[in-house]
């Protein structure tokens, strides 16, 4: 388990499955523990139990079962509270707390005044119903956004996870980006393999696999950072957009650029 510390809370990232990561988002002025996406419930009992708190509550950013796995289990031995997207209700086990995407909610303790206030962001793409969290500088993005890449587009349109995002690389460059698996060496080796002379990438490429040769995660990453060297998000650059294009012989334009640089990894 690593912890990172933000103004309000600690961030505890629990690794899980074979690549997946579970966060456990912890308050330090409420009565509050909650996971997000948790695949298995071993590890967030195990955690709970380090920490001597018990888990009061689940967001989910999608329904994919890595990522909704544990909810059932983990409500049965806490009875917390599971919440996620109004829109996709029908496929969280469990849900108690529907929220609307593109709105404000405070995760909050029952009986106590301390509270988080998170922002949902609506970003469908790699399913209709995906949803990311804003807190403070902490974002909880699911599958929407990797280490230096994006999901696959099992239910939403290019057009849907272009416009996606593009909306999460408009907050602040220093946002820490929790995604929930562990790809991101994969990613960098097709990222060189389109984008080699970006020295940013090369920088990132080195270090990433430095911290994975010492068991280290590679998340959390930023937004700054993959705006820079993310493939996904490079058709923002002029040049890169132009010069991908040209190789490509498609619109010089960043959805088209995007369109194929996802259908490209899809068969790498």
């Amino acid at each position: 388990m690593w912890t990172y510390q933000h103004t309000d809370f600690d961030v505890h990232q629990i690794p899980a499955l074979n690549d997946n990561y579970i966060y456990l988002i912890d308050a330090r002025h409420a009565p509050i523990l909650a996971a997000v996406d948790p695949a298995e419930a071993q590890p967030v009992a195990d955690a709970c139990r380090i920490l001597g708190r018990p888990l009061t509550d689940i967001l989910n950013t999608h329904h994919h079962w890595d990522h909704t796995g544990a909810n059932l289990a983990l409500k049965q031995q806490y009875g917390c509270r599971i919440v996620g997207n109004r829109q996709d209700a029908d496929r969280i086990p469990g849900i108690d707390t529907e929220l609307e995407p593109d709105s404000s909610w405070q995760l909050a303790a029952e009986s106590h005044d301390g509270h988080l206030d998170v922002q949902i962001i609506d970003v469908p793409g790699h399913t209709l119903g995906h949803i990311a969290y804003l807190i403070d500088d902490a974002l909880f993005c699911g599958d929407t956004l990797f280490g230096a890449g994006c999901g696959r587009l099992f239910e939403g349109s290019p057009e849907q996870m272009w416009h996606s995002l593009t909306r999460l690389t408009r907050l602040p460059a220093a946002t820490l980006v929790y995604c929930a698996h562990e790809y991101t060496l994969a990613n960098l080796d097709f990222a060189a393999a389109i984008d080699g002379d970006n020295p940013e990438l090369a920088a990132r490429q080195k270090r990433d696999t430095a911290a994975r040769r010492q068991q280290q995660p590679t998340i959390p990453s930023t937004i700054g950072v993959e705006k820079t060297t993310n493939p996904f998000l490079r058709p923002l650059d002029v040049e890169f957009c132009r010069n991908y294009a040209r190789r490509a012989g498609i619109a010089a334009e960043p959805l088209s650029v995007f369109t194929h640089v996802r259908a490209s990894k899809d068969q790498w």
